[in-house]
């Protein structure tokens, strides 16, 4: 009886409340989509989603400075953990949570999609990104990943009209489900070991009274059997999986092609999200349960980041195709965030610089590509989904606005001063440094020139090279201008306009974070 009392004690629901919040703003619209037909709606879900994640957001930010405790917790008996890191991570989620509404909100209106199923499927999927992030056990963490990828599936797919986002659906369930094996697979081999480790060769005392899915007991179990084969095989296998989700070469080969086909807004989402959950839970892991690992994991996953920063790159330089552009350049973006989470690795037990420079880039990736998805979710073409750098041609004349927000996420991805993303990669090369990683320094070093070849690509397009193709009467082929009609957009501008703003301060001034490093 006290065991069972002594799990419910455990049990601090408060600590959850955000998540709790979303699932249950995400029934609410759910439920008013149903019905709207039956009445006409005071408010759209759109606007309704928007206040909502607005709120949650900005009490979640008032509960994180003034009330909250930044020391680690456990909590539900070790399978949640919060402290600062996982409150900041989960701002990041409630941020991008709410640019993807207000994305959304523009584009579903456009294509004339409904918008309460797809709100309702955003906001689960952050609650299950801010679950996933806090996971301190193994169950835990694949049941948070699971429901974050059947919403993602879903949403890939959501523009059903279009057969490409349905291809684009069916390929990321396919890759998803093979890389969520990997990981199962993974984890039922260390369960397998941690269960009994006398009866496969290992040693640990104590295993009978602790869970042999927790993050604390496998670390303890890895650090006494480092040399172990069948540990070994699991935790590649979990990173394997890991790799996937994130977009790591060589397992990004679903990324063009998903990039290519989903709606412009969730093209974002997995661009940002998920792509700072996995690398989150990755840290976690290299530093926490896996650290026994650390002499064989470092030039793993050393090897891993240079491959995937060359490979990202270059593949990148080929494409004129803006999505999978976009989608083989955040392979390289994934390679220099590996990076940073081997740098952990090498300052033990003082790895806070190395994850707040990976914290700092997150925060930089995230406005830059939003900025830059959402200037793409305006252009009218017949097909989003085949924009190339010809169809921005003198863009900073017609919409000067619309160039700026363009430019300075472009100018932010590719590193260029005095943009925010500048800082973030020279901070990163910082610590590649006092880590003493210099092949991937290198790599880093020429990714950053190579990228900046594609990027500046797109910005000569968008603000030197004259418009033969729309302003030229001779020509007998008339193309549409897909700039011609710009709607109205108040909230939408207004969030563009910030995102490029902040991109452009970060870049000149950190404030106290720029103190820390």
């Amino acid at each position: 009886m006290e065991v069972y009392l002594n799990f419910s004690n455990s049990n601090i629901w408060s600590e959850i409340w955000p998540e709790i919040s979303l699932a249950i703003a995400a029934i609410v619209l759910l439920g008013i989509d149903l019905f709207r037909k039956l009445s006409r709606p005071l408010v759209s879900t759109g606007i309704l989603a928007i206040t909502v994640q607005a709120s949650l957001l900005i009490f979640h930010l008032f509960d994180y400075l003034v009330w909250h405790h930044t020391f680690d917790r456990e909590t539900f008996s070790g399978m949640l953990q919060q402290g600062i890191q996982g409150d900041v991570m989960r701002t990041f989620f409630l941020l991008s949570s709410l640019l993807v509404t207000v994305l959304g909100h523009q584009y579903l209106k456009t294509n004339h999609l409904r918008s309460g199923e797809f709100h309702h499927l955003t906001m689960l999927a952050t609650a299950g990104l801010m679950l996933l992030v806090q996971s301190n056990n193994f169950l835990m963490l694949f049941v948070a990943l699971e429901t974050v990828a059947v919403c993602f599936y879903t949403l890939v797919a959501y523009n059903r009209d279009s057969a490409k986002s349905l291809e684009a659906g069916i390929k990321y369930l396919v890759f998803g489900a093979l890389s969520s094996s990997l990981l199962l697979f993974g984890i039922v081999l260390l369960y397998g070991v941690g269960a009994n480790p006398e009866a496969w060769g290992a040693n640990f005392v104590g295993y009978e009274t602790q869970d042999p899915l927790g993050f604390n007991y496998l670390g303890n179990l890895l650090e006494a059997n480092p040399e172990h084969l069948l540990l070994r095989a699991g935790v590649v296998l979990i990173i394997a999986g890991i790799a996937f989700k994130i977009g790591a070469a060589p397992f990004q080969i679903w990324v063009p092609d998903v990039y290519h086909g989903s709606p412009m807004p969730i093209t974002a989402f997995l661009a940002v999200s998920s792509k700072a959950a996995g690398f989150f839970v990755l840290l976690n892991l290299v530093n926490g349960p896996f650290w026994g690992m650390s002499e064989f994991l470092i030039p793993l996953l050393g090897f891993v980041a240079t491959f995937t920063i060359f490979f990202g790159n270059l593949a990148a330089c080929a494409q004129r195709n803006i999505k999978r552009m976009l989608g083989l350049s955040g392979v390289a973006h994934a390679g220099y965030l590996l990076v940073a989470v081997v740098a952990s690795m090498h300052f033990a037990g003082d790895s806070d610089r190395a994850v707040w420079v990976l914290f700092f880039y997150l925060f930089v990736y995230l406005l830059a590509s939003f900025a830059v998805f959402g200037v793409m979710g305006v252009a009218r073409l017949s097909d989003e989904t085949e924009q190339e750098f010809t169809d921005y041609e003198n863009l900073s004349k017609k919409h000067p606005w619309l160039a700026f927000v363009l430019v300075s996420g472009i100018g932010s991805l590719a590193g260029i001063p005095p943009f925010a993303g500048f800082v973030a990669k020279l901070l990163l090369i910082s610590v590649a440094y006092e880590a003493k990683l210099y092949f991937s320094l290198a790599a880093m070093v020429i990714g950053v020139v190579i990228s900046i070849f594609y990027y500046f690509g797109w910005i000569r397009e968008i603000t030197f090279k004259p418009n033969p193709s729309f302003s030229d009467g001779e020509s007998d082929e008339v193309v549409q201008d897909p700039w011609s009609v710009v709607p109205p957009m108040g909230i939408f501008k207004f969030c563009m306009i910030a995102l490029a703003v902040s991109s452009i301060v970060l870049g000149i001034w950190q404030g106290p974070l720029g103190d820390a490093f």
